[in-house]
């Protein structure tokens, strides 16, 4: 059994029985802990939670869609994947969004051509593997208006070990920790090995940093459900 799915567990479990009761920009209510982190090394196995379902295909298809540059929901619908259908516009289109950040960051806004993030974090790794400014980050104050959702998980950065390994922080500013947590570790996660493969290293850790965690109030019985399960070996 790995340890980083109990420390998920006993932070829900901190989360549920500890965290401040406080209202939400949906109105459902939530109770919440400020600044927790969590920690994944992928010797353990890969972090898809056992304790439980977690649609792994959703995962690889909205990753996928988010790498490509797509901020148009159409090719996410034709693959079954419906994640993001509730904020899209009538014709799909979600604003610029994670792919647009990552892959073409202020593309839309500036004279100047856009960004591609992730080449130059690729790059980087290859070429400077122990510099410290391996960051990619999709939270651009200029095209939050535009978004239809601004990024939850809106940062992340890579070190690379003087042995070989690949470590990925996350900071994630929204987190909802019964829902949306789940996926969101299984997609770092893979980025994370895709990541390494694309620079010749080996995947090792993958640090999740939290600002606001918390549980709605309307799953807190799924929660203690949840909490009620053995996790078994990834």
């Amino acid at each position: 059994m790995s340890d980083s799915e109990f420390s998920y567990l006993h932070l829900l479990h901190e989360i549920l029985y500890c965290g401040e009761q406080r209202p939400d920009r949906t109105g459902t209510g939530t109770r919440e802990l400020f600044g927790p982190q969590l920690i994944f090394n992928m010797r353990d196995g890969f972090p898809l939670l056992t304790t439980k379902k977690v649609w792994f295909k959703g995962i690889v298809v909205e990753l996928l869609w988010m790498l490509k540059g797509e901020t148009n929901i159409a090719s996410l619908q034709a693959q079954g994947v419906h994640i993001w259908d509730e904020w899209a516009s009538p014709n799909g289109d979600l604003g610029p969004v994670y792919g647009a950040q990552w892959r073409d960051w202020d593309g839309a806004n500036l004279e100047h051509p856009g960004i591609d993030q992730l080449k130059q974090l690729i790059d980087g790794i290859k070429s400077n593997p122990f510099g410290r400014r391996h960051i990619v980050t999709a939270w651009n104050p200029r095209d939050i208006p535009d978004q239809k959702l601004p990024p939850c998980h809106c940062f992340f950065q890579c070190n690379v070990s003087t042995d070989g390994h690949l470590d990925l922080i996350l900071h994630q500013r929204s987190a909802d920790m019964f829902l949306g947590v789940p996926f969101n570790i299984a997609s770092y996660s893979l980025l994370l090995h895709l990541l390494a493969r694309f620079t010749g290293l080996k995947p090792r850790r993958f640090i999740h940093n939290f600002g606001h965690a918390h549980i709605y109030s309307n799953h807190y019985e799924a929660v203690k459900t949840q909490l009620s399960r053995l996790p078994r070996p990834y």
